[in-house]
């Protein structure tokens, strides 16, 4: 990454926060792998920054932050840290295999938070910043400071929060809101203000982190920066707590798109956006929305008679993108039954699924047993089956053979196989449907009745012979997880959904977050 043009004053950088704000919304829990697979896609989307967790918050998260740390080359890798030593000490430990390690310090500036939350007056929440700063630039020189619920604190309190910040060494200042209040007006004018009563302001960057419980995220992140902000925290698919954080397609091909009005650019390799997306998708096991702006599957469909002769004639007279721009493929009937091995891995690539993190051999073998099943296979079919093959990796549970029976004068049957920890055990059960049959026969297996919040069917792709994705929401024990599985039977696809589920709540159970407790920016 060439880094002298991110100081230029035309430019925004993309501070990405999937890996750890994003993955605090329910069921969007994502193993160390997964994390890595996903760091990698955003270093092929040349952010700027990866906030890659809150090491402080368990053990697993702190893995998940150095493991992330070690494999990135160009991006800035973060963790989160509250004021406190040990917080602080664990995020530089973590970061510290990074080739360009970073700590993002938070701390509530807001009344209510102030009072309520921290129990700390004006004067602690003062020094208390100040020392972790101190602190930290001890050790490294990239220090982000957030006042935590900027968008509803005083503006004039800020103002000595972050004249001692800066002088204490912090390079970025981040003013979040956290809660989603402001509006595009208001948040705007926060930035203009501090910066031009903060002392030293034009020697550190601004940056903003907006959630979007209004639906202003994006609108407010491009107010930020249309009043000095250059440093965009945001997620892949605006995933996040509550309803999400600001998304990170939106915003970069909001400037792109309106660099006229916005005069402003960004580093990101936006081919990369489609397939980045895609992948967060199949990993956290959530479907992105047909209307998601940029990459719903509806954002460049026209089905409106005068849309489509217009669109016919000169494409700009609805679309103001090109798919091509954000790497939707022009084509996605990619391979057939006939295709090599190298031809699929090069396709994973493309797809923006690395090799070496599946069992590229497994996944290929899943392939041309599906060209067999079908007459045509697509994108989407490649990446179900790259990504079913990642989540049978290091499992507590595995499907090893499942048989369900259903006639309409029969109450449906099914008997399941699985490996628990090494061992093959069986169980038989009978519900009101084959789907219902088969996890009341799981659920006995792996001895735990979760509440099954969620339960969705989709085919992939077009036809009869379409390969099916079931995505479920488990919960147990206060942990919320999401599962998915694809495979031509919906059944079988069921089933491996919720055996996905079921390692992903083990695996938790293992590193419960406490970063679900401890509110963040």
């Amino acid at each position: 990454m060439d880094t002298t043009h991110q100081m230029a004053d035309d430019y925004v950088r993309i501070f990405d926060t999937t890996l750890r704000d994003g993955e605090q919304a329910p069921g969007c829990t994502m193993n160390v792998e997964e994390k890595v697979a996903i760091a990698r896609q955003l270093e092929r989307l040349n952010v700027d920054i990866i906030e890659a967790g809150f090491a402080a918050s368990s053990p697993g998260d702190f893995e998940s932050v150095r493991r992330v740390a070690e494999a990135m080359g160009n991006p800035v890798v973060l963790s989160l840290s509250r004021t406190r030593d040990e917080d602080v000490d664990q995020a530089l430990r973590a970061v510290e295999g990074a080739k360009r390690p970073g700590v993002h310090i938070f701390i509530a500036t807001s009344e209510i938070h102030m009072k309520y939350k921290l129990n700390m007056t004006r004067e602690d929440v003062l020094n208390a910043a100040t020392w972790a700063v101190t602190r930290a630039k001890r050790h490294l020189d990239h220090v982000e400071f957030s006042c935590e619920d900027a968008s509803r604190s005083d503006w004039d309190f800020m103002v000595k929060v972050c004249t001692e910040v800066i002088r204490a060494g912090a390079k970025i200042i981040n003013l979040p809101d956290t809660t989603g209040h402001a509006i595009p007006e208001e948040f705007g004018r926060m930035f203009a203000y501090m910066r031009e009563r903060v002392p030293g302001a034009d020697q550190v960057i601004w940056s903003a982190h907006c959630h979007n419980d209004l639906g202003l995220a994006v609108a407010n992140s491009l107010a930020a920066i249309r009043n000095g902000a250059r440093q965009i925290e945001c997620t892949i698919n605006g995933i996040g707590e509550r309803a999400g954080n600001t998304s990170m397609e939106e915003v970069v091909m909001a400037l792109k798109t309106r660099q006229d009005l916005m005069e402003v650019r960004t580093g990101i390799e936006t081919r990369q956006i489609y397939p980045a997306s895609r992948l967060l998708s199949q990993i956290i096991g959530q479907p992105v929305p047909p209307n998601k702006p940029i990459v719903g599957d509806n954002a460049f469909a026209h089905e409106a008679g005068i849309h489509q002769d217009g669109v016919l004639k000169n494409k700009l007279t609805y679309e103001i993108m090109k798919p091509e721009d954000i790497g939707i493929p022009s084509n996605k009937l990619v391979l057939g039954k006939h295709s090599g091995r190298h031809a699929f891995i090069n396709r994973l690539e493309e797809l923006g699924v690395d090799p070496e993190t599946i069992d590229v051999q497994k996944a290929f073998a899943a392939f041309k047993e599906l060209c067999d099943k079908k007459k045509i296979v697509y994108d989407d079919d490649i990446l179900a089956l790259a990504n079913e093959e990642s989540r049978r990796t290091a499992d507590q549970f595995e499907l090893v053979d499942l048989v369900v029976t259903s006639s309409t004068r029969s109450t449906p049957r099914a008997e399941v196989t699985m490996r628990v920890a090494g061992a093959e055990r069986n169980a038989d059960a009978t519900g009101d449907g084959m789907v219902d049959a088969c996890y009341k026969a799981i659920y006995k297996i792996a001895g735990i009745t979760p509440t099954l919040e969620r339960y969705s069917v989709k085919a992939i792709t077009g036809g009869t012979d379409a390969l099916g994705e079931v995505s479920c929401l488990v919960r147990e024990d206060g942990m919320t997880v999401a599962g998915q599985g694809a495979h031509s039977d919906i059944v079988m696809a069921s089933a491996l959904a919720l055996v996905n589920a079921l390692n992903r709540l083990s695996a938790r159970g293992e590193r419960i977050s406490a970063q679900h407790t401890f509110p963040t920016p």
